[in-house]
């Protein structure tokens, strides 16, 4: 299973967890309600349990077939539409859900109830009493409020990248943490020449989707989108995930090739298959949440100055991907890939030098 999957498996699991916990809730309330000396009196059918069992039983439901359809489908399929596409999206398909919901419930509870067969006439007349009992509204209305709620956390949590929500919810950065980073800063190559040549609004749509093409090889290798600068890309890793099957490494050959994959579709709309560059280095930065309007974590350190230089040396140097000594010794590379020492060379803006490598993929 890809790790962009076992995401999307997360926040099923946990939309699940918390639509349970909601229907919990909503059944204590309306059992404290209809005990109160605002109730007019339980009726006679009423069963703590048994409406526990249909709330539950209807939350787990929902979630399996309407949170399914969130993390699985609207939020893969409508990632470049407009907001309105993905309300609409969702709205019709909360209509068939709690439709199915309600004619299963009814299919159920009524011959419970009844102790009839369902095609009787007294089943009858109790399942369109079912129908049009107002708790069905207000459960509805409850739900409405939950499903809305919930593809507003998905699209937060898209919106500053997976998992930087939920740290900033926890308030793991409030306080500034020393962490060991490993950053690759890549860019697009010739982008002055393209963007005059495609003109402003197709040069956006080609970094839109170019963008978009290297999200997924940048989650599969662990990587975590620090930031987009012009037509730049800031990758960060934890030190763990970054050294480990040298994720770090091997995110760079697994966007070319992703790209490569899709150069019939670049040709077609744009005439060129977008070429790249990058850089990477690792070190210790200061990462810390910033902001009070527009909240957001960064990392601060001498680190990202350098990566940004590698960078720039592949302009210089002609290469494709300039590896920083430091990385490349914490790394166990296959014979798969080649290495090709640059020297010891003082960045511009440096006083010390740093050990800088050419790196490729072997044939």
């Amino acid at each position: 299973m890809t790790r962009s999957n076992k995401l999307r498996w997360t926040q099923l699991g946990i939309i699940t967890i918390a639509w349970l916990l909601l229907a919990i809730f909503m059944t204590v309330y309306d059992h404290l309600v209809l005990h109160s000396a605002y109730s007019t009196g339980i009726q006679e059918q009423y069963s703590f349990l048994l409406s526990m069992f249909f709330n539950m039983g209807s939350a787990l439901m929902g979630s399996l077939l309407g949170g399914s359809f969130l993390v699985f489908y609207v939020n893969v399929k409508f990632q470049d539409k407009p907001y309105g596409y993905t309300v609409a999206a969702v709205i019709l398909w909360y209509i068939v859900v709690i439709s199915l919901i309600m004619l299963t419930l009814g299919l159920v509870a009524v011959p419970l109830r009844t102790g009839k067969p369902f095609f009787d006439p007294a089943s009858q007349e109790a399942f369109s009493n079912f129908l049009h009992d107002t708790s069905r509204t207000k459960n509805i209305m409850y739900w409405l409020v939950v499903v809305a709620f919930t593809q507003l956390v998905l699209q937060i949590n898209n919106k500053f990248g997976q998992g930087v929500f939920w740290k900033i919810i926890r308030g793991l950065y409030n306080t500034p943490r020393e962490e060991t980073r490993i950053f690759m800063f890549l860019d697009l190559n010739a982008s002055t020449t393209i963007a005059e040549t495609l003109g402003n609004e197709k040069y956006h749509e080609l970094l839109k989707d170019f963008f978009a093409d290297i999200t997924y090889p940048i989650l599969e290798n662990k990587g975590e989108i620090y930031q987009y600068v012009g037509d730049e890309v800031v990758v960060a890793w934890t030190y763990r995930d970054g050294v480990e099957n040298n994720h770090c490494i091997k995110c760079f050959f697994d966007i070319k090739q992703h790209i490569n994959k899709n150069e019939a579709m670049y040709k077609q709309r744009y005439g060129l298959v977008p070429s790249f560059k990058a850089g990477i280095h690792c070190g210790k930065v200061i990462a810390g949440e910033i902001g009070i309007i527009k909240r957001d974590i960064t990392y601060s350190g001498d680190v990202l100055n350098t990566t940004s230089r590698i960078q720039q040396l592949c302009k210089e140097f002609k290469k494709e991907l300039i590896v920083s000594g430091e990385v490349l010794s914490e790394l166990r590379l296959p014979e798969s890939y080649r290495t090709n020492p640059l020297g010891s060379i003082q960045l511009r803006g440096k006083e010390k030098h740093i050990l800088v490598n050419e790196l490729s993929a072997g044939a």
